[in-house]
């Protein structure tokens, strides 16, 4: 019996078979997401809504990263050979993305922090509305930069400094992904914006979601940059 033929019998062929396996996949991989990002997540809720709080808020969202590479890594099995195991492939891309992830994700974060405490105080400062509007440019484009590199660091063993490079590479060669990823990124602040805990609730679908947008940069990144 072939391993397709053994993922079938295991799955079933039913429709409710199928349909139960999806909402199994989408339930782990919410609790896997929910256990990777915890310490993050603790922190967000200890701290005040405050301009003094960014370098913090920056801190605690170290942990997202490496959590939603993971989900990106198990979605991709999850539209491929989909089976019944998907912590076993949420922790494996955990182990295999982490560090790779981190080495660009702490400096990023820690010039998101800088951005946003110049933008908190900037009238303070007495510097012009057109220098915030700059450097909240710089900061839409460095998240979005964050979608393509994220990808690249979940699904591929590219160095770091390649990831950087494919990453800028993509955000102009892919301008629909582009904006997917933005688009992703206002459904993921509006949810914070209700409630942290709608965010959480949402967090399996939204990664579904970030992992369909970013397909054909997946695509193009194996047939030009893969042997």
């Amino acid at each position: 019996m072939t391993a397709m033929a053994m993922k079938r019998d295991e799955i079933g062929t039913g429709a409710l078979p199928r349909w139960s396996a999806t909402v199994y996949w989408f339930l782990v991989v919410e609790v896997m997401l929910v256990l990777t990002s915890a310490p993050g997540l603790v922190l967000l809720q200890l701290l005040d809504r405050d301009a003094s709080n960014i370098p913090l808020v920056a801190l605690a969202c170290v942990p997202f990263a490496p959590s939603v590479a993971a989900a990106l890594f198990a979605w991709r099995v999850f539209t491929r050979d989909r089976d019944l195991s998907p912590a076993r492939h949420f922790w494996r891309g955990y182990r295999l993305d982490v560090l790779d992830v981190l080495r660009w994700w702490v400096p990023t974060l820690a010039v998101l922090a800088v951005i946003g405490i110049n933008l908190a105080h900037l009238a303070a400062a007495g510097l012009p509305s057109a220098l915030g509007v700059a450097l909240g440019a710089v900061a839409l484009l460095l998240v979005i930069w964050s979608g393509h590199a994220l990808v690249l660091s979940a699904l591929f063993s590219f160095r770091t400094r390649d990831v950087a490079r494919l990453g800028a590479y993509f955000l102009a060669a892919k301008p629909l992904v582009s904006l997917g990823i933005a688009s992703v990124l206002v459904l993921t602040v509006a949810a914070a914006f209700v409630t942290d805990w709608l965010l959480v609730l949402l967090a399996a679908p939204l990664t579904y979601l970030y992992a369909r947008t970013v397909v054909p940069v997946v695509a193009a990144a194996e047939a030009q940059f893969t042997a």
